[in-house]
């Protein structure tokens, strides 16, 4: 197509959901809205509590109270947009918002997984080497980790903006998505979209499966050792924490493995949606309740502070 008979697209229509009904589509805004509330309200207040509560200060709530920081603009820079769409049905975004959407929920995406597998290194050390916990995992060695993630991760993905800013959409302007994702922006792009493909499936396997690989050999060597302690309550409590963290895996791993692990082709739009949500907003939903609310220092952290306040906004007269 000649550069003279090009029409510029200025902006998308996101169809994601588009066939519900109206009121279905209200009330599942209504359910996403209390879901994302709960999620950044739960996610927040670890990182108040680490910060505040001394009994966790500790590098496992370090890098827990990042995870939790990661995961309020992770759901965020996608089930915002979604909530406008289904409460009001404004489906249009602009170029610059779709392509920084796309950005963020992969660099953001890469980050986590990165964090993920810190996060499994720092429980195998734990469990396995509790006598060298201290010495191995010293708060400065945890700062420059968790920095690095996020940089390195930010940095990885930043080709995106690049190449994106290169294409050319002459139209249609339909994505079948609820957000901006990448299989069906590169589709309707009249460019070139051959080597951001390949820059895409080298990131997301990078990221997706080297990271899993990391982890699992974190959880394998996790259990040999719990197979191995002499105290039955010791290893049930163990295996209790453990399950707790590969049910977030499986969540977060197996919706990315069916989204970006295989042809988009294989997998219908309807199918592609539902399970996008598991990832962008049940996961990050689920993560206080699994790493934090459940666990007994937590409470006592969460319950120390709520005295506290309490004695603050009603002071003894």
């Amino acid at each position: 197509m000649g550069a003279g008979n090009e029409t510029v697209v200025a902006e998308f229509i996101l169809e994601g959901f588009s066939g519900l009904d109206q009121r279905l589509q209200l009330f599942l805004s209504l359910i996403l809205l209390l879901i994302y509330l709960t999620t950044v309200t739960g996610n927040t207040t670890i990182i108040f509590l680490v910060c505040v509560a001394h009994r966790l200060q500790t590098p496992m709530y370090f890098f827990i109270s990042n995870l939790a920081f990661l995961e309020i603009w992770f759901t965020s820079s996608t089930t915002i947009k979604l909530l406008v769409i289904l409460s009001s049905g404004r489906r249009t975004i602009s170029l610059s918002s779709c392509f920084a959407q796309c950005y963020f929920y992969f660099a953001l995406g890469c980050t986590e997984f990165a964090l993920l597998v810190v996060m499994s290194f720092d429980c195998y050390v734990a469990i396995c080497q509790p006598l060298h916990y201290a010495a191995i995992m010293k708060q400065q060695l945890c700062t420059h980790v968790v920095v690095a993630t996020w940089v390195i991760s930010f940095t990885l993905s930043s080709y995106r903006l690049v190449f994106l800013s290169k294409l050319t959409f002459c139209g249609p302007n339909k994505i079948h998505h609820f957000f901006c994702d990448n299989s069906p922006l590169f589709k309707l792009s009249c460019s070139d979209t051959s080597l951001l493909w390949k820059a895409d499936s080298i990131l997301i396997s990078f990221a997706l499966l080297g990271s899993l690989c990391l982890i699992l050999v974190s959880y394998v060597r996790i259990f040999h050792c719990i197979m191995h302690m002499p105290a039955a309550s010791g290893r049930k409590k163990a295996f209790a924490t453990c399950s707790s963290h590969l049910t977030a895996l499986v969540i977060a791993y197996g919706s990315c493995i069916v989204l970006y692990a295989q042809p988009s082709e294989r997998v219908s739009l309807e199918t592609n949606a539902v399970v996008a949500l598991l990832n962008t907003v049940l996961y990050p939903f689920l993560n206080p309740f699994i790493y934090s609310f459940r666990n007994k220092t937590v409470k006592l952290a969460l319950e120390e502070a709520l005295g506290r306040a309490k004695v603050w906004l009603f002071p003894r007269s």
